[in-house]
């Protein structure tokens, strides 16, 4: 079930909100748990009893590890097998078919006989509630947090289906007190349901209006260089209008059932360089690779040598972590390395000392070449795409805008208006001001209408 599927929006949420809202505080829980997995298992109810089995497992290990700690015991065999069992599942539903494909790839040249295989079906949100479950373990062996007695308010934890699907990534910490005791107020309502309508039009807008553009664009074999430079600019709106608009979407349902999720995204496009980039994209994951996989690794405690391989290493993984492909892999490499090349030049970039907005134009191509391999279908259609951009292989393509609608050219001039011209939607939704209300209302009434007039397209990172 998508949040722009007509099934969602007339029918799952408002029927989920009436029940919720009038049970009594202590069925709530039970209430938005058994609605999650009606969710989660509208596609496929198979895999419920997926995320079913990832939950009683770390539940169980949780609390093993806090007797084992209450004992002057580590716990740290149960840390063990959570780590095992999570990354595992990842591992089957998500790599296996990149694995064997890779393996009977080297067989062909080889002349040897292929290995016969089903390919795996991904389960949808994997990624995201197995960091989910494998963080609480591991926070509850660090004493960051404690061991959770209701396997109730675990449950609901794992399965909550605003971030479920997409993220952001919630440890458990962030909201243990919250699944115990929470408010429930008009004013959380109003102003969720506001954060939820601004997502919404982020997504169906702006979007995918850009994700037509850029399929275009990178299906294309022969752009001249304004028409691949157009391409990658729209996959780097695409992909930020369309991951933020979820995410203000699941915080805005949060909210309006009293939880407060942590912001994901803080104007990523405004970075002055890649290090501070990856403080404002995405950032449950970026902090959680700092915490659970930079850290560990040693940080930056155990010389430069051995920061620049941690830096590389983990972006390494966390290109791996969006996708089994080379591409992924590709886009992490170059993310990991850019971090390094600041690393080496002291936090820095080598165009520092210019105008702050020439510093952000910069980043901001760096950015857009990044998502190119992050887009691509392969390496050599990524290869081609950015050659295109920095040659004029196929001709200049000065007349690239006629080739686009007045909707369109009027969506590459509020892009960056918004991009760089306006706080973020939790900004706004600090303090509720009328003009922006009635705006995000209006908007989100046209996206609404157009939902019913064109095919539902769905959210980018639920492929990961």
């Amino acid at each position: 079930m998508l949040f722009v599927d007509a099934v969602f929006l007339y029918y799952f949420l408002p029927l989920f909100l009436a029940l919720y809202f009038l049970a009594p505080r202590g069925a709530k829980e039970i209430v938005l748990t058994l609605a999650s997995y009606v969710f989660y298992g509208w596609w496929r109810p198979d895999f419920v009893l997926l995320m079913v089995f990832s939950t009683l497992v770390d539940y169980s290990c949780g609390r093993a590890i806090g007797r084992s700690q209450a004992e002057d015991r580590s716990g740290k065999k149960f840390v063990v097998l959570s780590c095992c069992v999570n990354l595992g599942l990842l591992a089957y539903f998500k790599y296996a078919n990149f694995g064997i494909e890779s393996l009977n790839a080297i067989l062909v040249q080889m002349g040897a006989t292929e290995v016969a295989w089903t390919s795996v079906i991904l389960p949808v949100g994997i990624s995201f509630y197995t960091f989910q479950t494998l963080s609480y373990t591991v926070d509850v062996y660090r004493r960051d947090a404690e061991p959770v007695r209701s396997f109730s308010h675990f449950a609901c934890y794992v399965a909550m289906f605003p971030q479920l699907i997409a993220g952001p990534i919630v440890r458990y910490r962030s909201v243990a007190e919250q699944l115990h005791s929470r408010t429930h107020t008009w004013a959380k309502v109003a102003t969720g349901l506001v954060i939820f309508q601004a997502g919404l039009v982020k997504k169906v807008l702006l979007a995918d209006l850009f994700g037509r553009i850029a399929d275009a664009g990178f299906a294309s074999s022969g752009q001249s260089m304004l028409e691949a430079w157009a391409a990658a600019v729209a996959y780097t709106f695409q992909i930020y209008f369309d991951f933020s608009g979820y995410s203000d979407m699941a915080i805005g349902l949060g909210l309006i059932m009293g939880f407060r999720f942590p912001i994901n995204f803080d104007r990523p496009y405004t970075s002055k360089s890649i290090t501070e980039f990856w403080r404002r994209w995405h950032i449950s994951l970026s902090s959680f690779l700092r915490d659970y996989l930079y850290i560990p690794l040693g940080g930056n405690k155990k010389g430069p040598v051995r920061t620049y391989v941690n830096l590389g290493l983990t972006m390494l993984l966390g290109g791996l972590w969006h996708g089994a492909a080379w591409t992924f892999i590709a886009w992490g490499v170059y993310q990991g390395a850019w971090l390094v090349f600041e690393r080496l030049c002291g936090r820095k970039t080598l165009y520092a000392s210019l105008p702050s907005a020439l510093q952000n134009g910069i980043t901001f191509i760096i950015v857009v070449c990044g998502w190119v391999l992050f887009r691509a279908e392969t390496l050599g259609s990524a290869a081609r795409m950015l050659r295109s951009m920095f040659t004029p292989h196929h001709g200049w393509g000065f007349d690239v805008l006629q080739s686009f609608d007045s909707i369109e050219r009027v969506a590459f001039v509020v892009a960056p208006i918004v991009i760089w011209g306006f706080s973020t939607t939790q900004e706004h939704a600090r303090r509720l001001r009328g003009w922006w209300v009635a705006t995000i209302t209006v908007l989100f009434f046209v996206a609404i209408s157009m939902l019913h007039s064109s095919d539902n397209v769905p959210f980018l990172y639920f492929q990961f």
